[in-house]
């Protein structure tokens, strides 16, 4: 076999064992993008049962304040950023470490191996990363919410944001910066939230039904802010799973895709090579009986 028709035939292998990983990959992040889509949308329900009762107690028992919805001076900011472990995603880590590398003023904790590589690499400080699986329990994002109150309740930062990838569709994955931490009030934090993942608002003044708080308001309340503040964490981690998967799933796709296209170029042009030399060594043979 001539020696240029050997190398487009093993480019031809190489491009289609390549295309047998991808999709490999596609199918798997496929099935995991199921998974994750439908926990996030279900954490939007929480999210915004959650935040109904926060309104309406709120609303029952008038002013209330607590330290973790005090404002203050802002000196240093704190910012969980959410990243997946693995690349592979397309632009997702790209757009969402960009975004990261924007903030002034701002220390990091991470979840996810990328945001903490991207972060060390770039210098920026970095209080401590957690790791979470792709079934992100709430158990497993717990201490990464709990690391962050103390850290806002001990002054060490005097904001708490979460930098994630918002999962819109399968298709669109928004990287944004929400703050958790200080709220107006429970209402300006439940309503803030509800709003960013496009939930309606609650119809507060058509609820008269009266409330006994037990063992008291004060009690309930003061334990509100902490579990709603959890629950947000928890939904982000959610969200960017789901974008994490479908990102993945799309760009392997893709990498599908193109290398079937490849390889059936390459075919065409093996062929056209192949016939070329048939044809030469035809011609070499009638050349060579006609001078006989």
């Amino acid at each position: 076999m001539p020696k240029g028709l050997r190398e487009i035939r093993n480019r031809i292998k190489s491009v289609k064992s390549t295309g047998q990983i991808t999709r490999a990959m596609q199918l798997v992040a496929s099935s995991k993008m199921k998974r994750a889509q439908d926990s996030a949308r279900a954490g939007r329900a929480y999210a915004e049962l959650l935040g109904e009762i926060l309104d309406t107690a709120q609303s029952k028992v008038g002013d209330f304040t607590h330290p973790l919805l005090t404002k203050r001076e802002v000196k240093v900011r704190g910012i969980l950023l959410v990243t997946p472990d693995k690349g592979m995603a397309g632009a997702l880590n790209g757009n969402l470490v960009r975004l990261a590398a924007e903030q002034k003023d701002a220390v990091f904790v991470c979840i996810g191996r990328k945001g903490a590589q991207a972060l060390a690499r770039s210098g920026r400080k970095v209080l401590a990363d957690f790791p979470v699986t792709d079934r992100a329990n709430f158990n497993e994002v717990r201490p990464a919410a709990e690391y962050l109150l103390k850290a806002f309740s001990d002054g060490v930062v005097d904001t708490v944001e979460v930098l994630f990838a918002h999962f819109k569709n399968t298709m669109v994955q928004a990287p944004r910066v929400q703050q958790l931490l200080p709220a107006d009030s429970l209402v300006n934090q439940a309503r803030d939230f509800r709003a960013k993942l496009g939930l309606p608002e609650p119809k507060l003044d058509e609820d008269e039904r009266d409330m006994i708080f037990e063992p008291s308001a004060g009690a309930i309340l003061n334990e509100l802010p902490a579990l709603f503040f959890k629950q947000a964490v928890y939904q982000a981690v959610l969200e960017a799973k789901a974008s994490e998967f479908s990102a993945r799933m799309v760009a392997m796709k893709a990498a599908t895709d193109n290398a079937k296209k490849i390889a059936a170029a390459l075919s065409l042009e093996y062929n056209k090579a192949r016939q070329a030399a048939i044809t030469q060594e035809i011609l070499e043979l009638t050349a060579g009986a006609a001078a006989q």
